[in-house]
């Protein structure tokens, strides 16, 4: 039930705050569960925060009960800031309500529900039929926001897809003769390596694997190791290519159509690529069929990084939901040099997508826009 018979305080609110602060730290490194953070804090006229912790790994203790590890006996008659409701049922470890009964907590403020079904809703019930104050909605947008990708997982099987492309301040992603190295600066790229490192795969287009003929890694290693996934309907990613040559070291996945050669198909097999074979001939159906398939992998966050067919692909067929978009300060021109966004595009403004954005930064005289699709009003 959220609280609404007297407004929270000033440290109730930052203590939320905090618990969300330290949710991020566990981004790349807990998927596909949530990031969550929590504080355990005495409130009287001023509180104290006696305990934080965050989900730091998968597998490894919630952040409800390292909070409650770090608070030690202060936890008992304290509140506990949630950054989403406690678990209620055994999985890879003991459900979170009974360590928070077990600690003496109080009270519990929980900023948004848990969709995942063994929970939802059960968590904060338990709570309350032991006695404890729970209260829930305290910076909830910022908590749904930060789960988002999970909660998407949960609830309709498929991965979070990140859209990212470098394009000149006239829109461009390369030049007429098709060269793009390099668009952005070396601290734009910095931020893409270091996105790449905490993703579950990378996906490009064919078109990408031949003319850039990248390796697609995160440099240095990010936490972890994504799946290199090429969109490639007939099967022509060359076997002497670095995707290819690399794939028994890191895994590439190679999404063919109905009309990839089997002779192609066998060689891509032997030098260690997994190929995925799409039934639907259409790329729209395709490209769905693939991102459920990554879903039931569990992958919870996927990076698309082109080309324009591929970005042009995945906006017709409504799969974007954020963008990171890096724009230099250069002027390309050219009649024929591609747009980050190729496919059939909107037929009117009306139709158009737009981009709640998030953020801007100027990282080495770049503008960077980061944000989230919103669907046509």
């Amino acid at each position: 039930m959220r609280r609404t018979d007297m407004p929270w305080t000033e440290f109730d609110e930052a203590a939320m705050r905090r618990a969300l602060e330290l949710a991020r730290r566990g981004e790349g490194l807990v998927e596909p569960n949530p990031l969550v953070g929590a504080v355990v804090a005495t409130v009287g006229k001023s509180g104290t925060v006696v305990g934080e912790g965050w989900h730091a790994r998968f597998g490894g203790p919630h952040a409800e009960v390292a909070a409650l590890a770090a608070a030690g006996a202060a936890a008992r008659g304290a509140t506990l800031y949630v950054t989403l409701e406690p678990c209620c049922h055994h999985g890879k470890t003991p459900p979170c309500t009974a360590a928070i009964i077990a600690a003496g907590i109080a009270r519990v403020v929980v900023a948004t529900g848990d969709p995942f079904p063994a929970v939802n809703g059960g968590g904060m019930a338990a709570l309350r039929a032991a006695g404890i104050t729970v209260e829930s909605g305290l910076c909830e947008r910022e908590a749904l926001r930060l789960t988002a990708p999970f909660r998407k997982l949960v609830t309709t099987k498929l991965p979070w897809v990140i859209a990212k492309w470098a394009m000149s301040l006239d829109g461009c992603v390369a030049t007429h003769g098709r060269e793009s190295r390099w668009i952005s600066s070396e601290e734009s790229r910095a931020i893409v390596h270091e996105l790449r490192g905490r993703v579950d795969a990378i996906a490009v287009g064919i078109g990408t694997a031949l003319a850039d003929d990248p390796l697609l890694t995160a440099r240095p290693a990010g936490p972890r190791q994504p799946l290199r996934v090429v969109l490639d309907g007939r099967a022509r990613l060359p076997l002497d290519s670095r995707l290819v040559q690399s794939a028994r070291e890191s895994p590439v996945l190679v999404a063919i159509g109905p009309e990839g050669p089997e002779e192609r198909i066998q060689a891509l097999e032997r030098a260690g690529c997994e190929v995925w074979r799409g039934r639907e001939a259409d790329r729209g159906g395709r490209l769905k069929a693939l991102l459920a398939e990554l879903g039931a992998r569990r992958h919870t966050n996927v990076l698309v990084e082109g080309g324009p067919e591929v970005h042009g692909a995945c906006f017709d067929a409504g799969v974007v939901d954020e963008v990171w978009a890096f724009i230099a300060p250069k002027i390309i021109g050219g009649a024929d040099a591609p747009s980050p966004v190729a496919g059939k595009g909107s037929a009117a403004m009306a139709l158009a997508r737009g981009i709640d954005i998030e953020h801007v930064g100027h990282p080495g005289g770049d503008l960077f826009i980061r944000g989230l699709v919103s669907m046509p009003r």
